[in-house]
């Protein structure tokens, strides 16, 4: 295993809105499937798909939360009205990161395994809350040491910070649970996979091992072998992904406030698409 020097991209959009306007206009041309494209009274529109798109984007990467907020004094249309177009845009968002991950060859050597929090109410509401009811539940967050309801967010990214691809459970499935199935999903080229100290266990690496990947985790302090084994160099790589997920933080990955799931699901695909476009952007120019 050759150990490289990473070079870190960064995720912040550093375009006017106008160029942003651009992209979209040419990513919905290349991406939007033809029953969204050609649906009923399109030509009757106020704002064009690719217009919305730029906005949520827009609205992403400027940081504003409340939709509600960012309709009153940026788009021109109704909160209501622009959530049912947001919504509309869902399997566009997809089709343009499903492509990105195929076209898109990343530049570092291993990949990286680890999942992030995303709780729909305060910690005080856990046991009374009845948004999500049978889909989301109780989970641990053990950078802050408390427990949340909601769902947790597993994600596959390389080293040089490109989100290859994530699941969404609930709170409480445990992390290692999920691993098999990104990579499934995945097929990365990569075959080094880093994790934490949750994904540690003979079966999942013996599982990964048979589908051609290998997976090192650092050991436990209490650990026999721990002190040889934990490579500060791997460790180091390994922590990228905390920065990566700072920043989808930072695009309100983890503060969703959808109360329906396809609104979930909408909000959360933007952010990575945000992400990664700004990955891109710089990547790229």
């Amino acid at each position: 295993m050759n150990y490289i020097k990473l070079n870190r991209f960064s995720h912040h959009l550093q375009v006017s809105f106008s160029r942003l306007n651009v992209i979209c206009r040419s990513l919905y041309n290349l991406y939007a499937p033809d029953k969204l494209k050609h649906r009923k009274n399109i030509d009757q529109t106020k704002l064009s798909d690719n217009s919305i798109l730029a906005m949520l984007i827009w609205q992403t990467e400027i940081g504003i939360e409340s939709q509600r907020r960012f309709c009153k004094f940026f788009v021109g249309l109704s909160h209501s009205r622009f959530n049912r177009r947001a919504k509309m845009l869902l399997p566009l968002i997809r089709c343009i990161r499903q492509a990105w991950n195929q076209e898109v060859k990343v530049a570092g050597e291993f990949l990286i395994i680890d999942s992030f929090p995303v709780p729909v109410c305060q910690p005080v509401r856990n046991y009374r809350v009845k948004i999500f009811r049978g889909i989301a539940d109780i989970g641990y967050k053990a950078t802050k040491k408390v427990y949340y309801y909601g769902f947790k967010v597993h994600a596959i990214v390389s080293d040089d910070g490109y989100l290859l691809d994530y699941t969404v459970t609930k709170a409480s499935v445990h992390d290692a649970k999920e691993t098999v199935e990104l990579v499934i999903n995945t097929h990365p080229a990569n075959h080094y996979l880093l994790g934490d100290e949750g994904y540690l266990g003979k079966s999942l690496a013996a599982e990964l091992k048979r589908m051609g990947y290998v997976l090192w985790t650092p050991y436990r302090k209490n650990m026999k072998g721990s002190k040889k084994h934990n490579d500060h160099q791997l460790m180091a790589i390994r922590r990228t992904i905390e920065s990566d997920f700072s920043l989808l933080s930072y695009y309100n990955a983890e503060n969703n406030r959808a109360r329906s799931l396809i609104g979930f699901q909408q909000r959360l695909e933007i952010v990575i698409l945000t992400y990664n476009m700004a990955y891109l952007l710089e990547r790229f120019n």
